[in-house]
């Protein structure tokens, strides 16, 4: 019986190889188009304000969370943009095995290395994504299925088709056989090679947001309520109150474009600035371990302000990338030019505290369920701001 098995399995015949080669093709095109969206995606995130992924499903699965993490970056560049550097030199490769010379078995033993490679990257990833990001790419998780293909057709292609050498060995052999072919490897790799470097050193840190510097031409203030303002001072055509938290990645993204409305038109908006931090420990809306920390951060703020260092307070607050609930009160302290051992205490000060609950009172009665949240003329919007609204105001 067992005999039999063995003798049918000897006999069943593996696809012609073009199929095989083809569907090698097919996944690194897959993986190409992959790594070019993710990489629009990561551009987008950061610059459109109102951009959102379809895949932008839950706190769980969410690409938006996983491209606004400092993972997302290596060497300076975007994953995704290495990514799409990796399948075009595995595309590029794959010409080399068009040649007569190359039979049917040179280069793979080479694409089953890379294949290894790439694949040894996505459970890196993977494990990033579960451990510290803890939220999940969808597109992501299409590229690294793609990688464990290619690595699984490279090691099938190398098995059915090649020589009995053995990885390694073919592994040198597919080296020396390209080096060989030296104009197809000027005519590919020069180029290749010059796109690689010019991404490396030129790629522009999209990235790294920041408001613009505080001048001493835009306007400041205390609202009467006590809430800071910036901008139009007497009379603002629009005003914009914002609620906001420290560690909410549209917050960020939001408030420092309207910092740079308020900027260019000083006179026409007023920016005003409330507090509402998603943290489980001071919103009561939120009931589960959430953006830990940001409520410690809106106290540090709300002293600032009364020690008229708001503004300064505010953009280094929205710069800082703390872990876990640990905040480095010194280093805050000399940032702000504050004193660090009354802003320590301020985190224990129930006056603070009662300011920053009026906030977030206020919030839960407008009916803000997340950041960032903003109030004009009344009326309440959430995650963004109509551009229709900055129309009426900036011609």
């Amino acid at each position: 019986m067992i005999n039999s098995i063995i003798s049918k399995r000897r006999d069943i015949k593996p696809f012609p190889f073009p199929v095989y080669f083809w569907t090698v093709a097919f996944l690194l095109l897959a993986g190409l188009f992959d790594s070019i969206y993710l990489s629009v995606h990561h551009y987008l995130v950061y610059t459109d304000i109102g951009y959102e992924s379809f895949c932008a499903i839950s706190k769980t699965i969410n690409c938006d969370t996983v491209s606004q993490s400092p993972y997302s970056i290596f060497l300076g560049v975007p994953v995704a943009v290495w990514g799409v550097v990796g399948y075009l030199f595995c595309l590029m490769l794959l010409l080399f095995a068009f040649s007569a010379s190359a039979g049917k078995k040179r280069i793979w033993p080479l694409f089953f290395a890379i294949s290894l490679v790439f694949s040894f990257i996505s459970i890196i990833f993977a494990v990033i994504s579960t451990l510290y990001i803890r939220s999940y790419c969808i597109m992501c998780i299409l590229n690294y299925g793609i990688n464990f293909l290619l690595l699984f057709y490279s090691w099938l292609i190398t098995r059915r088709f090649g020589e009995k050498e053995g990885i390694i060995k073919g592994f040198r052999q597919d080296i020396k056989f390209i080096f060989n072919k030296r104009r197809l490897i000027l005519s590919l790799f020069a180029p290749y090679a010059v796109l690689v470097i010019s991404i490396f050193i030129y790629f522009p840190a999209y990235w790294n947001l920041s408001p613009p510097p505080l001048s001493s031409n835009v306007p400041k203030g205390i609202t009467e309520d006590g809430h800071p303002w910036i901008g139009g001072s007497e009379n603002p055509e629009l005003v914009v109150t914002e609620f906001t938290d420290y560690l909410c990645f549209q917050c960020k993204k939001m408030h420092f474009m309207l910092r740079r409305l308020v900027e260019k038109n000083p006179g026409k908006i007023r920016l005003v600035h409330r507090h509402y931090p998603m943290d489980q420990r001071y919103n009561p809306i939120v009931k589960e371990p959430f953006h830990v920390g940001s409520g410690e951060m809106s106290l540090l703020s709300i002293y600032a302000a009364k020690e008229g260092k708001f503004w300064e307070m505010n953009d280094i607050l929205f710069g800082v990338d703390i872990r876990g609930d640990k905040i480095d009160i010194n280093a805050l302290a000399i940032k702000a030019g504050l004193d660090a051992g009354k802003l320590g205490l301020s985190l224990y000060d129930n006056s603070i505290r009662h300011v920053l609950w009026i906030d977030i009172k206020d919030g839960l009665k407008a009916g803000i369920s997340g950041t960032p949240a903003y109030m004009i003329n009344g009326k309440l919007y959430l995650g963004q701001i109509p551009a229709d609204i900055f129309k009426k105001v900036v011609k």
